[in-house]
């Protein structure tokens, strides 16, 4: 590891509450360059893995470890206070983790309903009430083939019983992210295949309760546009979050197979993270903090649904000692610490679609030679720049046309562009309706940006929805996909 500077804890200030991670980004992010070289620590890494393990060793040594916060890419960065450098945490992870493995493993915790018209058998397994969901379904706006879908996946849940560690097969690794690992499973009670989730948590067993019972109302995402919750339980250090498995991955996924992804199949994509991100608010108060293309998942039957959204605020706060991924597609009023709320998350959604659309992270935005690269021909509107050319973001890939010859970003760096300078538009290739859609999400100001209902009803989603646009044999033809016999419906998502 290369220790690049340090930071004082006194001078860190945890008066923000969405996260106390979230505090020491605000404050490495406005302070001026030359304090910030004196205040922070800046650790790089090879992998995620071995990030996320010394992650593990300074938090073990340090009593202030909820302000730790872990930035990485392709490559990994550690940001935290110097003073925890003078616990030496890796002269002394042999013999903790010699202790650790001395301790008795804990008993598995079962996550199961509530109950509220859903009931629990003797066992605490769940018998989902399918008639009381049907009501709830109705209330959804569903099509038929929709309303199928749903009860057959609850029909399918009341299998599953109890979750227990040693009924899981693992199949393959799905992917890493948000402090855990997926894995492709086979519940062998059942016989049903699953992405199981796994968050490794060193907490107290209260810690560990309340993100428990918080993440109960999972059971109660029931959308289209959400994806299928079975049941959590804690063992032997980790909580295990069992969903439905989309078998067409996420679109970052999709992203590099496809280079980028047409129009036509971003309207589709739209419609349904709305719907999603609508449900979660009007049905469960929830907003999702995490929207980018990573935690957008598909399938061969066209489906397209959000994971990975912010149910659990304890969850939230104990992993933001572990986090994993990237922090770019946080909104400007999220990283200057100030309040925010769902239109947050439609920031996120607009900054994935302008990726998603040209193939590559749009921050900083692309000149005209480089969008001559990635359409073919000269873009009009684009003035290609005469100054050396603006780095690239820390970790991001560079574009599918060819190597991005640009050095890497600094963090801080790419942070205080997204706060400072104008945000990122699409190139005049694409309609004006999908150009006015993506400006209307990344608007600075949150009080100005449109919120879910004003986008519903804006002409590139009502265009977006009155089209026929085959999503599934996109999917399918990009990733190498067999498509079911079901029939997919593609005029509405």
């Amino acid at each position: 590891m290369q220790v690049v500077c340090g930071l004082k804890p006194e001078q860190i200030a945890l008066r923000y509450p969405q996260s106390p991670a979230e505090g020491v980004l605000h404050q490495a992010l406005t302070c001026s360059p030359e304090d910030r070289g004196k205040h922070f620590c800046d650790v790089r890494l090879t992998s995620a893995h071995q990030a996320e393990h010394q992650l593990r060793r300074v938090c073990s040594s340090w009593q202030h470890r909820s302000v730790l916060l872990l930035l990485t890419g392709s490559s990994c960065r550690l940001v935290f206070p110097s003073s925890l450098l003078s616990f030496s945490p890796l002269k002394k992870a042999d013999s903790r983790d010699k202790n650790m493995q001395k301790r008795r493993k804990p008993e598995p915790i079962q996550l199961n309903p509530i109950p509220d018209g859903n009931t629990l058998n003797g066992t605490g397994a769940s018998e989902t009430n399918l008639e009381s969901l049907q009501k709830k379904l109705e209330e959804l706006e569903l099509d038929e083939q929709q309303r199928k879908r749903l009860e057959a996946f609850l029909t399918q849940k009341q299998k599953v019983g109890e979750l227990k560690d040693d009924d899981f097969e693992k199949i393959c690794e799905l992917g890493a992210g948000n402090g855990g690992v997926v894995f492709k499973v086979s519940h062998r009670p059942s016989g049903l295949i699953m992405a199981r989730k796994l968050i490794h948590l060193e907490i107290k067993p209260a810690i560990r309760n309340q993100i428990i019972r918080e993440l109960q109302v999972l059971h109660e995402c029931n959308s289209p546009y959400i994806v299928g919750f079975y049941g959590a339980f804690y063992s032997d250090g980790e909580i295990s979050i069992c969903m439905e498995h989309m078998d067409g991955g996420s679109l970052d996924q999709s992203l590099k197979k496809a280079g980028k992804i047409p129009e036509q199949i971003l309207g589709k994509v739209s419609i349904a993270v709305i719907k999603g991100l609508s449900y979660l608010r009007e049905k469960h108060k929830i907003m999702h903090r995490d929207v980018k293309p990573s935690n957008i998942l598909v399938n061969s039957r066209g489906e397209i649904k959000l994971c990975d959204f912010g149910v659990s605020g304890q969850l939230i706060d104990s992993m933001a000692n572990s986090f994993v991924g990237t922090r770019s597609y946080m909104s400007p009023e999220r990283l200057q610490g100030t309040h925010y709320s769902v239109q947050s998350d439609i920031w996120s959604m607009g900054l994935s679609l302008v990726e998603m659309a040209i193939g590559r992270f749009p921050i900083p935005p692309p000149d005209s030679r480089e969008l001559e690269k990635i359409f073919g021909f000269p873009m009009e509107g684009e003035t290609a720049s005469s100054e050396s050319p603006k780095p690239r973001p820390p970790g991001r890939p560079g574009s599918s046309y060819g190597p991005d010859s640009r050095p890497p970003m600094a963090i801080f760096e790419l942070l205080d562009y997204i706060v400072n300078e104008p945000p990122p538009k699409l190139p005049a290739i694409f309609s004006s309706e999908f150009q006015d859609f993506v400006n209307k999400c990344l608007i600075k100001n949150p009080a100005e940006r449109a919120d879910l209902k004003q986008l519903m009803v804006h002409p590139f989603i009502k265009q977006s929805e009155a089209e026929e646009v085959d999503f599934a044999g996109w999917l399918c033809s990009t990733i190498g996909l067999s498509q079911p016999l079901t029939p997919t419906h593609t005029t509405t998502i």
